[in-house]
């Protein structure tokens, strides 16, 4: 009997240690499983991106008035075109003319324009000595020109010169101070109401100059405009008469909005503000009927 007692203690402790380990039990306690840690993983949702604004194409339908006037240089072969002065070319209709400035030296010369097609001609240029060669690549360029095309964003014309197959060679900006060509009284200084001292603008767009009539002194000045911006336009070389005045201090405060501007916006068809930098109301002025 005590041999049979051994028989069976050894069978079940032989069973024991070759029992699977993972079913085993040592010495009455289980095996514990090991716990699988996983990683958060982050999902990112992707944002659709934001549609940009796309230019219209313009019709043409009347070269000569929809191309006629100033067109400010904005980019060479696709690149943004920077000089010392602001390179433009001015279409002259009438005379089937141009004239301009390559961003250091002015330049003229005869066009011709049927349909979409348009080429230029005859280019002559002063000789003055260049910081770099973009004037003289403008020209090169200019001289490639077969066709062109007129789109429009934001009321912003711009007029795209390309060559025969159609390729981008020349982006020029319409900067459309047309609409702020004639006569003025300043309505608002500095958001002060000054109609009544009947202070008078005249801007002439084509010369780019101003003329101020303040009811004491005269001020006269020339336009500028940054090409890089749009809706530019700075007073600058401002000069006055020099009469002694009762009301000197509204003259200077004239002065000084003229001086701090550097951008217009149009309030309705008759009226529009000067803009400082930082986007304040510097002037507002209202639109003269001068009756002839």
């Amino acid at each position: 009997m005590t041999s049979m007692k051994k028989t069976i203690i050894i069978a079940l402790l032989m069973a024991v240690v070759t029992a699977p380990a993972s079913n085993a039990w040592i010495f009455g306690k289980k095996k514990k499983k090991e716990e699988k840690k996983y990683e958060k993983t982050e999902v990112v949702v992707a944002q659709p991106k934001a549609e940009q604004p796309k230019s219209t194409t313009v019709t043409i339908t009347d070269a000569p008035k929809q191309l006629y006037g100033e067109w400010t240089v904005e980019t060479v072969r696709k690149k943004a075109f920077v000089s010392d002065e602001r390179a433009y070319i001015y279409l002259d209709f009438n005379n089937h003319q141009f004239y301009g400035n390559n961003g250091c030296n002015v330049i003229n010369g005869t066009f011709t324009q049927k349909g979409n097609n348009i080429s230029f001609k005859d280019v002559i240029t002063t000789m003055m000595e260049c910081p770099n060669n973009n004037g003289r690549n403008l020209l090169k360029t200019l001289n490639e020109v077969q066709k062109f095309q007129v789109t429009t964003l934001y009321n912003i014309e711009r007029l795209e010169l390309q060559n025969s197959k159609g390729t981008q060679l020349m982006v020029l900006k319409r900067q459309n101070l047309d609409v702020l060509n004639g006569a003025w009284v300043v309505k608002e200084m500095e958001n002060e109401n000054v109609l009544s001292k009947n202070i008078r603008i005249v801007i002439d767009v084509n010369m780019l100059t101003l003329h101020a009539n303040t009811g004491c002194n005269i001020i006269n000045g020339i336009v500028t405009l940054d090409p890089s911006k749009d809706f530019a336009i700075q007073f600058e070389d401002l000069r006055s008469s020099g009469n002694k005045c009762e009301s000197i201090d509204i003259e200077t405060d004239c002065l000084l909005a003229l001086e701090n501007t550097e951008s217009y916006k149009r309030i309705n068809d008759n009226e529009y503000a000067f803009l400082a930098g930082d986007g304040e109301s510097m002037m507002v002025i209202t639109r003269l009927d001068l009756k002839r």
